[in-house]
This record gives structure tokens, C-alpha cells and sequence, in this order.
């Protein structure tokens, strides 16, 4: 049941089109989800959470993923659908004239999503991390979010970041994007007042142990306001950045 639905049900109810009994049974009757047997789509999260239930798609098969698509598509106007290959781009293409496949990202988005507000930043240590620092920024651009993208600002060569802090300055929250050490998370909450969201990756030689090093060092920022998503997590970045983003845009006057 969506939100105008249930709306509307407690309207009929306080003109006695409907009595205590029926609007119960109606109310109960209703999962908050659509069976398809394969999946139970989850189509009362929007109205729970703000945001819809997000698709991710390594494993699924094509018509799974097709019907899953449909009722999200359906209920909400528009849906993300993660970790997603080119060949599953293709296939929703063919069924969907607005979906657009961002291939570095490995995401899919159906639909146009929110409209933006707010600014959320996402920097990446190096050139390598920008898939997962894609996969956060239009994660939260579809969530609602200004994005600004500030890429290679590593600590190897700290000057680059320092270049940029007019632009940092002003956003509502930070996504720090690192491989190696991953200490730029740590570099970003000692010099600015936003909220920073550290997101190691999987880059790096040796002991650095495919992204485990650098989730180590964040979880073990000296600076405040440091949080940390897992590793390659830039999805889990981006719905994090939207919520705080939303949330301060919400209570400004």
C-alpha cells in the first residue's frame, strides 16, 4: 500500500465510507511486498525509508531481474540496480527507453530519479579507485543529491586536495574514496566540519591484503567524524552521503 493509498483509506474512513472492521482487515491485508515467487519485492520501503529497494543483480537471472525491475518501476517511478554486467544493461534497455547503464559504476538506473538538493563531494585517492567513487556518486545523485566529483587527491601529493578545499567546504557531507593506506579519510576530517564517509578499496600491492589495510587504517582515524562502509562499498557510500545530505537540507530554514 502506497502512502497516497493509505491516505486516502483513512480519509473514507473519517467520512464512515468504511467501518473499524474494514479498514483493519484492509490495512493487515496489506504485506508491505509483492510475491513473485523468485523475489518479495519490497514495495513499502519508499514510503519507510525515503529511498526504494535497490536491485543488485550479480546472480540473477534475466527474467528474475526483468520482473523485479517491472514492479519497482511500477511502484516508485524509478529504480537503481547495482553491481550490474553490460549484457543485464542491455537486456533492461530493451524493455526500458529510460535506463541508462553507467558502466563504470556497474550501475543501472531506470527512471529519473529524485530531485537534487544539498552537495555531496566524493573524493578519490587515485585514479583507480573511481569505479567505486562512480558507484557512490551516482548513488546518491539518484537519491537526491548535488554530486561533486574531486578525483586523484591522494596524500602522495596532499597539494592537489588542499587546491580544492573552497569547493569542499561546501558540502554537507564528504565520500573519501581510498586504496593503498587509505588515510585521505582521515586527512579530510582534520581539516573541514562535514561528515566524512571513508570507503576503502580493493587497490593496492601485496599486503595490503585486496582492501583490508586500508578499512583498518579508516576504522582507525585519529580524526572525529570519520565513519567507514565496506570494502568497495561505494553503493552503501552514496545511500549514507543521501541520508545525512537530506536530512541537513530538510532542517535548513
Amino acid at each position: 500500500m502506497t502512502r497516497e493509498e493509505l491516505l486516502k483509506l483513512l480519509q473514507d474512513f473519517k467520512k464512515n465510507n468504511i467501518d473499524d472492521n474494514k479498514l483493519c482487515s484492509l490495512i493487515l491485508s496489506d504485506r508491505g511486498f509483492e510475491d513473485l515467487g523468485h523475489t518479495k519485492v519490497d514495495t513499502a520501503r519508499q514510503d519507510r525509508t525515503g529511498f526504494p529497494e535497490v536491485v543488485y543483480c550479480k546472480s540473477k537471472e534475466d527474467g528474475d531481474l526483468l520482473q523485479i525491475t517491472r514492479e519497482l518501476y511500477k511502484r516508485n517511478g524509478y529504480v537503481l540496480l547495482t553491481r550490474a554486467s553490460l549484457e543485464q544493461a542491455r537486456l533492461l534497455q530493451k524493455h526500458f527507453d529510460d535506463a541508462v547503464f553507467h558502466e563504470r559504476a556497474g550501475l543501472i538506473v531506470v527512471g529519473k530519479g529524485k530531485n537534487r538538493c544539498g552537495l555531496v563531494s566524493v573524493l578519490t585517492g587515485g585514479t583507480s579507485d573511481i569505479p567505486v567513487a562512480e558507484e557512490a556518486a551516482v548513488t546518491a545523485e539518484v537519491f537526491g543529491s548535488q554530486v561533486q566529483r574531486i578525483f586523484d587527491v591522494g596524500v602522495a601529493g596532499i597539494h592537489r586536495l588542499f587546491s580544492h578545499r573552497t569547493q569542499i567546504d561546501k558540502s554537507n557531507v564528504v565520500v573519501a574514496v581510498a586504496g593503498m593506506e587509505g588515510a585521505l579519510p582521515s586527512v579530510v576530517g582534520g581539516l573541514f566540519p562535514i561528515p566524512v564517509i571513508g570507503v576503502p578499496t580493493s587497490v593496492g600491492y601485496g599486503s595490503h591484503l585486496g582492501g583490508i589495510t586500508p578499512l583498518l587504517t579508516m576504522l582507525n582515524s585519529c580524526a572525529p567524524g570519520v565513519s567507514v562502509v565496506n570494502i568497495d562499498n561505494g553503493f552503501g557510500a552514496g545511500y549514507l552521503a543521501s541520508l545525512i545530505n537530506r536530512k541537513i537540507e530538510d532542517a535548513s530554514p
